[in-house]
């Protein structure tokens, strides 16, 4: 069994910080509407002004992210953080909690790793930390969606969701999947000065009596209406057929029949494979 740090906020401020360096380094504009849906939670004590400040936790939330690139996450992440100096706990593969270097990271950040054969104990061990206040991310979709449309999602958010009796604030994202996608490596050219928009729906209220089939669909069109505003008034304008639009609205990327014909051609991914995208176990 190979060493993992414990927990630390000191180390979760350093990956946030990083992270806002970059940004900065590369002048990359994030613009964000729907703040009002963002849980509000108090400063724990007096600290200066500036500082890094733990907060109360309040009333923990899923928080569900679309997933059309790998930075995706990073920028949600920036957002609750700027939100409210929150930390998100993210539900990751067990190949990435045993990765040599991404393993120890992941430890110190207190994300929740789901095992290869059963994500049982990462499900519950996400509904308890849901239940103590705290925010758990998730990407729904399962997957890069290359038509960059939001797929079908996983029925896991709404069902964690449902069992600890808290919402699901549905975070829509565009414009970071042209920094870092599928196919499309990261570009410091694309990432100088380039605008990220994000968008955060107004929570989803879960109902434990209802089907999580029709709950899923409903996150997934909140989705989906998330992404939409977001490209209504996205400041840059594509080029004809640009790869990074959707094939519906004039660009490149496949349509989501294309997409699903790619998807079933790769097959399922296990472990030791190249998918490596955490799933929990499904409902009974």
């Amino acid at each position: 069994m190979p060493w993992r740090p414990r927990p630390s906020d000191r180390f979760y401020r350093v990956i946030v910080r990083t992270g806002l360096a970059l940004r900065r380094l590369f002048r990359i504009r994030v613009i964000v509407t729907g703040r009002e849906h963002l849980p509000a939670q108090e400063p724990l004590g007096h600290a200066p002004r500036g500082s890094s400040r733990r907060v109360v936790p309040g009333r923990g939330a899923v928080v569900a992210i679309t997933h059309f690139g790998y930075l995706d996450f990073a920028f949600a992440e920036l957002l609750l953080w700027w939100h409210a100096r929150a930390q998100m706990r993210f539900l990751v593969t067990q190949a990435a909690a045993d990765h040599w270097f991404a393993g120890p990271a992941v430890s110190a950040a207190g994300h929740v790793a789901v095992g290869y054969d059963s994500g049982s104990h990462a499900y519950d061990a996400a509904v308890a930390r849901l239940r103590a206040g705290e925010y758990i991310a998730i990407l729904p979709e399962a997957g890069v969606s290359r038509s960059f449309r939001v797929r079908e999602c996983k029925t896991g958010a709404v069902r964690m969701a449902a069992e600890a009796g808290v919402p699901i604030i549905p975070v829509s994202v565009w414009g970071a999947h042209r920094l870092m996608t599928r196919r499309h490596g990261f570009s410091p050219a694309r990432a100088w000065r380039a605008p990220v928009r994000i968008h955060v729906g107004e929570p989803v209220a879960v109902d434990p009596a209802q089907d999580a089939r029709q709950t899923t669909e409903a996150l997934r069109r909140a989705l989906q209406a998330g992404i939409d505003a977001c490209i209504a008034d996205f400041p840059l304008t594509p080029s004809p057929g640009a790869w990074w639009m959707p094939a519906d609205l004039g660009g490149g990327a496949p349509t989501d029949e294309e997409r699903q014909r790619l998807d079933e051609a790769e097959g399922p991914r296990r472990a030791g494979g190249r998918r490596r995208y955490a799933r929990l176990p499904r409902s009974s």
